[in-house]
């Protein structure tokens, strides 16, 4: 079984090669010796692009993880492109740090960010925030985070205000509202999810649960395993919309799909409701149907 699982992964990477070579020889007729650095350009974009960039062209759908199969490929092509593409600078930076080569990952970033790359001010950002191959600076990584969500960037929006809350330095609500605001506005997930809290519980803003609701099932139509359960508990409960215990139940369940563990109590409630109790009112057991 390990011999056949060996010669269908060399086929494949033989298949892959060709491909690509393939590629490369489509492009060349097409574009021809002085579009070189476009052609080099489109192979960065196949193997390395992130799906949250905003630079990204629509119609390259990106990939959240370089395969490692395609690692040499995509530093070889997007360092032949980051002469004249900060979204080529930031996709080699993503090449070297899925190869583990954090220096030189870093170096890249930098010189995306000086190109105003918003996707490589979020990973310098992270990188600094953590502490991960640079020395730690969350000064510097809050003003990378900020810097990209002034531009719009959905991920510089979550992560700056995840960084203020660990740091208990999310003192403005207003603000943080109105930058999970754009990062909605633009689609992400994550920041349709964490709005929808604040709108929920009415941080930085009046309450408004039809509002929050709608915000949840955006982010629940992406897979959000956090907007799946809250579409979950609102349904259940009637919240900003009508009651539906049957679409609950079918919310908590792509939840708990996903590992969310609150989804996965959820069900159980669902599956055993009564709670019984001793004399002193502790709670015992629950029965199930």
């Amino acid at each position: 079984m390990e011999l056949k699982s060996k010669k269908y992964a060399a086929q494949v990477g033989i298949a892959c090669s060709l491909s690509v070579g393939l590629l490369i020889l489509s492009l060349g007729a097409h574009l021809g010796p002085a579009h070189a650095q476009s052609a080099d350009l489109v192979l960065c974009d196949r193997v390395a692009a992130d799906p949250t960039d905003p630079d990204k062209p629509a119609d390259v759908k990106g990939v959240a993880d370089i395969a490692q199969a395609d690692v040499a490929t995509a530093i070889k092509f997007c360092k032949a492109a980051s002469g004249g593409s900060r979204r080529a600078l930031y996709q080699l930076g993503r090449a070297y740090a899925a190869n583990q080569q954090l220096p030189d990952a870093i170096a890249a970033y930098r010189k995306a960010v000086d190109k105003g790359s918003t996707a490589a001010m979020v990973e310098l950002g992270v990188l600094l925030a953590t502490g991960e191959g640079v020395a730690k600076d969350t000064d510097r990584a809050r003003k990378l985070f900020d810097r990209a969500a002034q531009a719009g960037n959905p991920r510089g929006v979550t992560n700056l205000t995840a960084l203020d809350a660990g740091a208990g330095a999310s003192d403005d609500p207003v603000r943080a509202r109105a930058l999970l605001t754009k990062g909605a506005e633009a689609n992400s997930a994550e920041a349709q999810y964490q709005l929808g809290l604040m709108m929920a519980d009415g941080l930085g803003g009046p309450k408004d649960e039809p509002a929050a609701r709608a915000l949840f099932a955006k982010a629940a139509a992406q897979g959000h395993a956090g907007a799946l359960e809250q579409m979950g508990i609102f349904a259940q409960n009637g919240r900003g919309g009508p009651k539906d215990e049957t679409a609950a139940k079918e919310y908590y369940e792509k939840a708990a799909a996903l590992g969310n563990e609150n989804a996965k109590a959820a069900l159980e409630r669902l599956r055993c409701p009564i709670r019984v109790r001793d004399k002193a009112g502790n709670f015992v057991t629950n029965l199930c149907f």
